[in-house]
């Protein structure tokens, strides 16, 4: 089982996963900029919680240090002005796995905001956790880390519907943002 988990981020979403995962009895560790291969080196399986604009520096920072590896993509693919940067034919998380063929990617965590990441509930209503990926077992092990900080945990599929989760990531932040309802919500999914 895995143990040590390495975020490479240190912001809002970073941090909220880190004190999930720590609460939930991982060994965690943030990354800085300085510090990002040597963090994912010493992880067992690595979040990658940037902007989506910074991906490739984050990428060719971490070389080979995620081959291997479970990497959990957590990014929204977002332009600088907060659209959805790729359709529906692809997605940031597939780009990031072709980018990292060596690495095993799995969408998770972009549905949910920041400041839920640590409980995975708001307002006293458990939030659902979907993850996405080829590799089955970075699959389970995503979902492992959802259960254990408190998400209702639901298997996406391949990675193909990372599509799908990052225009709903997208969807929440419109609803929370733009369009005034704030970050005090939350996607379930009743099953």
């Amino acid at each position: 089982m895995v143990q040590k988990i390495a975020i490479i981020g240190s912001g809002n979403v970073g941090g909220a996963l880190n004190r999930g995962l720590v609460r939930a009895g991982y060994e965690v560790r943030n990354s800085r900029k300085e510090t990002v291969k040597e963090t994912a080196n010493w992880g067992e399986a690595v979040m990658i919680a940037v902007p989506y604009t910074a991906i490739d520096a984050v990428l060719h920072e971490l070389a080979d240090a995620i081959d291997g590896k479970v990497v959990v993509d957590v990014t929204n693919a977002l332009t600088q002005d907060m659209r959805l940067a790729l359709g529906f034919s692809t997605s940031g998380a597939e780009a990031l796995q072709r980018k990292a063929p060596k690495a095993r990617v799995v969408k998770a965590f972009n549905t949910v905001f920041a400041q839920h990441m640590d409980t995975g509930s708001v307002l006293g209503q458990q939030l659902t956790l979907f993850a996405a990926s080829d590799d089955q077992q970075a699959r389970s092990m995503a979902l492992d880390f959802g259960r254990a900080i408190g998400f209702d945990a639901v298997d996406a599929g391949p990675l193909a519907n990372a599509r799908q989760l990052e225009a709903l990531g997208y969807l929440n932040i419109q609803l929370g943002y733009v369009l005034g309802n704030g970050t005090n919500a939350g996607f379930k999914f009743i099953h």
